[in-house]
């Protein structure tokens, strides 16, 4: 029977294949994009917040879902060195930061539609890696308006069998919980980014206590904030 547990190491590549089974479609037509996605938006957080990070079991012990995060983005970015220590720079090739590489690479047939919408060109691995030895551009770049504000911050995702059966709501309120008693500056609450081109998830998220705010940054995501009372 599943049930949801606190992330273990063993828990790596299952993750990782989780993140990359989800991906909105500008990253999962990128197969170098798509490997480097788990480092940017998995790996980060169970390896520098294993305590509010959370899986979902399929009750064999593989993990078929997760909500996994951190209480304080700026806690985590002062810490993220120890990541790129550990676990980044092992598996990802640092990059050149000559250059501020964009997001999106236009495709021929896309030059006259702009560089920053996901379906005008392809996404950029070198931006990708760039990011994740960046955590301060990934996390905090043009998103003061949210993070100063709602400091935690979550990443949820079930392969897709495992959707709609209410697991997603009860591995928030696990995060929600363990954010409570991290005794971490977490404000107001957590904020999330939802990819533009994966809008249709926008409503789950309303249920679930989250609302739109303002601040959309340069990849188009949309936010969203929860508010998290103080125990």
């Amino acid at each position: 029977m599943a049930f949801i547990r606190l992330y273990k190491d063993s828990d790596f590549g299952a993750c990782a294949h989780i993140c990359i089974a989800t991906l909105p479609p500008s990253l999962a037509s990128s197969p170098a994009a798509a490997k480097l996605s788990p480092y940017l938006w998995t790996h980060p957080y169970t390896f520098l917040s294993p305590s509010t990070c959370y899986v979902l079991d399929d009750g064999t012990g593989t993990a078929v879902g997760y909500c996994i995060g951190c209480p304080d983005v700026h806690t985590f970015v002062a810490y993220y060195s120890r990541y790129i220590a550990s676990i980044l720079s092992r598996d990802v090739e640092a990059p050149g930061f000559g250059v501020r590489e964009p997001w999106i690479i236009p495709t021929n047939d896309s030059t006259s539609t702009g560089t920053d919408n996901p379906s005008s060109g392809q996404v950029n691995p070198l931006a990708l890696a760039q990011n994740a030895y960046r955590a301060d551009w990934m996390l905090l770049e043009n998103k003061s308006a949210v993070t100063t504000r709602w400091r935690a911050t979550m990443h949820i995702d079930l392969l897709p069998v495992w959707q709609g059966h209410g697991w997603g709501r009860q591995l928030i309120d696990r995060f929600v919980a363990s954010v409570q008693s991290s005794g971490q500056d977490y404000g107001e609450g957590e904020h999330i980014g939802v990819a533009s081109e994966n809008s249709k998830v926008v409503p789950f998220y309303e249920r679930v206590g989250f609302r739109v705010v303002e601040g959309g940054e340069r990849e188009g995501n949309i936010w969203m904030v929860r508010d998290i009372p103080r125990d």
